[in-house]
């Protein structure tokens, strides 16, 4: 058996660059050593590297592919291993897209290690360098107080994985569910960025935590909580959760995380529609368990990176989403997060723009929820812009979003979404009254549950909950009937 020795370079500086490899051998076998740290998730298996490896493999042709991130190019290769002896090879990483040129810093706002990582140090480590986050924020969390690996690390900015280029953050995803599901119907999950001390209860009710806690408090007070410290608050998938339009309409949110881990239609729609009853939400996401998606926001902090700017530009709405293309979306001048405001009406210029490793097969304008421009590309595209002209005479939002039919190496396919940009005409969408409703009758939905199913130690909590809902129902009813709740 042969030994493979290997060399991973950064084209623009000849360094040696960290890295994930996968070792093919001729015989079908993929193989890396014995104390690497393996990638977790779904697609193709891969070691990380610190620069150079070495693997045995057997005899005959072995592929290799190396990855780092979505800003380099993947690179594969196949070499004749020897039945004995050394095999040296240099492999020379580009990177394709840098996008902190323009102020562009990618981050993954939801991540946590489970009980079964031995080595979360390691993995934080290798993680964040090799996807090249410049913002990642890990969540402690509380479910039956399972062992979470990345329960152990304290609340706040973890000095020791931070540098001028990268920020460490631990935050805390505060949940609740009311049936045996995480996806069942219950209050929901929030994620806390930015705060300096645990904010509690970190989860409320008989499923999460003990048999007898109670379905309190909701979300909504530890939002506050969370606001006080200075920190931001974003939705957390699950589309059932039945607190996300009262924590919209409230102000409760910063941003709304989607695709994390997968596409759920559920949280596309319930984003829509919050959209439509005109609550500004920036698009958000994350990979949730472990790093097993290629899922990342970026964040346009307008100058220097710091994670304070950082906050801002996702406060601001200059986001978008992917895993792996760049979007970008104007109209009429305006960046994501603005607002176009035309008292009148009149025209709305849109271009978005985009540039990927990956051949982009549908490029898509949406508004209000309903695509109105759509350009396919059966040949693919790697960059590109889309333009679209429409004239309006209500309110509403703009967003652009990109497929591509390849997969990337987690075997998800390619897309980008972008966050919207706002117009205001003085009168509201045809859409606000359909979205509206949606939401109250799922508040009326919610107020059953709370009466009939939910468990409370007193009747005051059970009150102030319903009070809570009843506060989201009268901003919603205002909607419909045009007057201020």
């Amino acid at each position: 058996m042969g030994t493979l020795h290997g060399h991973i370079i950064d084209s623009a500086t000849g360094e040696h660059i960290n890295a994930k490899v996968h070792v093919l051998t001729a015989n079908g076998r993929f193989c890396h050593p014995r104390d690497a740290m393996l990638k977790r998730g779904p697609g193709t298996p891969f070691f990380f590297c610190d620069g150079e490896f070495e693997v045995q493999a057997t005899r005959g042709r072995t592929d290799i592919l190396v990855e780092r991130g979505t800003e380099y190019e993947p690179i594969r290769t196949v070499v004749e291993m020897p039945e004995n002896g050394v095999k040296d090879i240099e492999i020379t990483l580009n990177r394709w897209y840098i996008p902190q040129e323009n102020n562009w810093y990618p981050g993954n706002t939801h991540i946590h290690y489970d009980e079964k990582e031995t080595r979360p140090d390691d993995r934080l480590a290798i993680d964040c360098s090799v996807e090249g986050y410049n913002v990642t924020v890990v969540s402690v969390l509380d479910r039956r107080q399972l062992p979470y690996a990345s329960n152990k690390y304290p609340i706040g900015v973890m000095n020791e994985f931070t540098t001028a280029h990268h920020v460490l953050d631990i935050g805390e995803e505060n949940r609740h569910y009311g049936e045996n599901s995480p996806w069942g119907f219950g209050y929901g999950h929030v994620m806390f960025l930015n705060i300096r001390n645990l904010i509690q209860p970190v989860s409320r009710g008989h499923i999460l935590t003990a048999q007898f806690d109670p379905d309190y408090p909701p979300l909504c007070f530890c939002c506050d909580e969370a606001r006080d410290q200075g920190g931001i608050v974003i939705w957390c998938h699950n589309g059932r959760g039945m607190e996300a339009p009262i924590a919209a309409a409230l102000g409760k949110l910063d941003a709304f995380n989607l695709f994390d881990p997968f596409w759920m239609d559920p949280e596309y729609d319930l984003w829509y529609k919050l959209l439509n009853c005109g609550i500004a939400l920036p698009a958000s996401t994350g990979t949730d368990w472990f790093v097993c998606s290629n899922n990342r926001v970026y964040v346009n902090t307008r100058g220097a990176f710091s994670y304070e700017n950082w906050i801002d530009g996702m406060k601001s709405g200059n986001t978008f989403i992917t895993n792996g293309p760049a979007i970008d979306l104007n109209v009429n001048d305006h960046p994501m997060g603005a607002t176009v405001e035309l008292p009148s009406g009149g025209s709305l210029d849109i271009e978005s723009t985009f540039t990927s490793y990956y051949p982009i097969h549908c490029a898509e304008i949406a508004m209000n929820g309903r695509i109105i421009h759509r350009e396919n590309y059966p040949e693919g595209k790697r960059e590109g812009a889309i333009r679209h002209r429409v004239n309006i005479d209500r309110d509403g939002w703009i967003a652009a979003r990109l497929w591509g039919n390849q997969r990337d190496s987690f075997d998800q396919s390619i897309y980008a979404h972008s966050s919207p940009v706002y117009f205001a005409c003085g009168r509201p969408p045809a859409e606000r009254n359909e979205s509206a409703q949606y939401f109250l009758n799922g508040i009326e939905d919610a107020l059953k549950w709370i009466d009939t199913y939910g468990r409370y130690n007193t009747d005051q909590q059970r009150e102030e909950v319903k009070d809570l809902f009843r506060q989201g129902r009268e901003a919603y009813a205002s909607l419909i009937t045009g007057t201020s709740p």
